[in-house]
């Protein structure tokens, strides 16, 4: 989701033949009438052994240290992890680099190293799927090219079995509305196994476009192989909280809309015009390459960075299921309310479409892990601005002929416009008798907690009070720093009253969740910072919500956050 399109003088005005989805500020507009940081953080050098390794480019520094963007690592199995940099050129030739891996942060217990050049063809960016390590393990790593070294990164591998684990969730991170504060305070903890990154991770607007506090580069909006490139590059290189982040904590991430354009689906975008700006299939594909080239991930398929949903299995704990909403087989989005019923509950509709469906399904039917949790883009419950029950399941009613089955919902861009597949997953979560199903949602810049039901506002199908009739939960992460609902906070209670199912709904806060998960329960809690204006602050702990094994349905909030464990694996240096 996002702003509204601005016409641009750069380009000829816009005839749009089709429908929009609900763009970020029409859905504030139409909630609104239903409802009436730059002192930067030292990147230290690395410390131990400066002696560049044989094959990283000779031990003879070449220009400037070329690892301007940081290190990073991600999508951890137990015994691998991928390792990540940029070099960049002093020249168009291939850059061979190095990386080293240890045991310890004063890198004195070497595990091994592996090589990799640099080429223009994926952007001199380097990833590297390092094997060979132990389960549940901290390891700290540097890279070598052109006589320099790289800043000390740490990262950890999942566990073959646990009892415990922490991560925290972020999403909607807009350069251009203020400083990532919350990343930074994120890479301060020690705690963390992993940071989930739900989407947008940039943003494609060009400046003044959608936000001023910061400006960007490429100024205009991204449309090209070298915009998205350019973009994604100057995210890493200039926030200094974005690379610490990825220094000291390896990230798993899946993309949003931004990534793209704004309420992109498979064959379009909100944001994009055929023509004006040439084929839709080429800037979808420029994105999906460049995301691959420029973040930690491996793919499913090699080759294919199309197609990015899979999964991370965390030691029978917890099943981490992440889910592509949004490009891989998305229909378009139907538009702005009043939704027709028929539409937004047409079988034919596709969210995640028939082959990502059947993987999900399996994915859920064959887990044995005790906590099965979905990472996915758009909100999975309901969000209505008429709450009524299914009208077509309940003897002797009509449907409404304008409200329609079940009310009026909102936002076509979430599940809500997508009914068939979202009713399709509770039937099989009923119908095979799963449970401690979670969903972890991002995009819409503001924090939910709710239960998950397939008809939540009728009281014979679900009592809101004690949450029976429920068969999963739904935490939904606030943004980094994207605008939210900010000025209808004062009437959030009332969302919650048309909407039974909705524990917690708070429209202004930036930050972040964490997640603490045993085999008795799993936590979600809400870490708001101070202000994301200028770069810096505090940050305070909001509330959580629990969730006991078993129960499919919120637990009451809780005051306190969970402890911290009593040792964690120290920071990199």
């Amino acid at each position: 989701m996002g702003a509204p399109r601005r016409r641009r003088t750069r380009l000829p005005a816009r005839v749009l033949s089709r429908p929009l989805g609900l763009s970020r500020r029409a859905f504030l507009s139409r909630l609104g009438a239903a409802t009436a940081t730059l002192l930067a953080v030292p990147l230290l050098p690395g410390c131990g052994d400066s002696t560049t390794p044989e094959g990283a480019g000779g031990g003879t520094p070449v220009g400037e240290n070329p690892f301007k963007h940081g290190v990073a690592s991600g999508d951890p199995l137990s015994d691998r992890v991928i390792l990540w940099t940029r070099v960049t050129p002093v020249a168009s030739e291939d850059i061979p680099v190095v990386v080293q891996v240890y045991r310890d942060a004063a890198l004195s217990q070497l595990v091994g190293s592996q090589s990799q050049t640099a080429t223009a063809a994926r952007d001199w960016t380097i990833k590297i799927d390092f094997s060979g390590l132990m389960p549940a393990s901290s390891y700290y790593y540097r890279f070598h090219a052109l006589g320099h070294a790289s800043v000390i990164g740490r990262t950890r591998t999942a566990p073959s079995s646990a009892e415990r684990l922490r991560f925290a969730v972020v999403s909607c991170s807009s350069y251009a509305h203020g400083y990532f504060n919350a990343y930074g305070q994120i890479a301060k903890r020690a705690d963390l196994d992993f940071v989930l990154h739900l989407g947008d991770y940039v943003y494609e607007y060009g400046d003044g476009e959608y936000g001023d506090v910061r400006p960007y580069e490429p100024s205009h909006e991204m449309v090209s192989l070298a915009d998205y490139r350019t973009r994604h590059s100057y995210y890493k290189r200039t926030d200094a909280d974005l690379q610490e982040l990825h220094r000291q904590h390896p990230m798993i991430s899946i993309w949003d809309d931004h990534e793209s354009a704004d309420n992109s689906w498979r064959d379009g975008a909100n944001n994009h015009t055929e023509g004006a700006e040439g084929a839709w299939t080429s800037r979808k594909s420029w994105s999906q390459q460049v995301y691959d080239e420029w973040m930690p991930i491996r793919l499913p398929e090699a080759g294919n960075p199309g197609k990015i949903w899979r999964k991370f299995s965390y030691g029978g704990l917890m099943d981490l299921v992440l889910l592509d909403t949004r490009l891989y087989d998305r229909d378009e989005q139907l538009g702005t309310p009043p939704l027709p019923p028929d539409n937004v509950a047409d079988p034919a509709r596709k969210l995640i479409g028939p082959e990502q469906m059947d993987w999900l399904k399996n994915q859920l039917s064959q887990s044995s892990a005790v906590w099965k949790v979905l990472g996915q883009q758009v909100m999975f419950g309901q969000l209505k601005i008429v709450g009524l029950p299914d009208l077509s399941v309940i003897p002797g009613l009509s449907l409404l002929p304008i409200v329609g089955s079940g009310g009026q919902y909102l936002n076509s861009d979430q599940w809500d416009g997508y009914q068939a597949e979202r009713s399709a997953i509770f039937s099989h979560l009923k119908d095979q008798g799963i449970a401690n199903t979670v969903v972890l949602t991002g995009d819409i810049h503001t924090s939910w907690a709710m239960d998950l039901t397939p008809d939540p506002n009728n009281p014979l199908a679900y009592n809101p009070l004690n949450g029976s009739g429920s068969l999963g939960v739904e935490y939904v992460c606030t943004s980094v720093t994207s605008p939210g609902l900010e000025q209808l906070a004062p009437v959030q209670d009332l969302i919650r009253v048309l909407n039974p199912h909705m524990k917690y709904v708070d429209l202004s806060k930036k930050g972040y969740m964490l997640f603490d998960v045993t085999p008795e329960r799993l936590q979600g809690e809400w870490w708001y910072v101070s202000g994301i204006t200028e770069r810096g602050g505090s940050e305070s702990f909001a509330t959580a919500f629990p969730v006991a094994a078993g129960d499919n349905r919120l637990g009451a909030a809780v005051a306190s956050p969970s402890p911290a464990p009593e040792a964690s694996p120290a920071l990199a240096p």
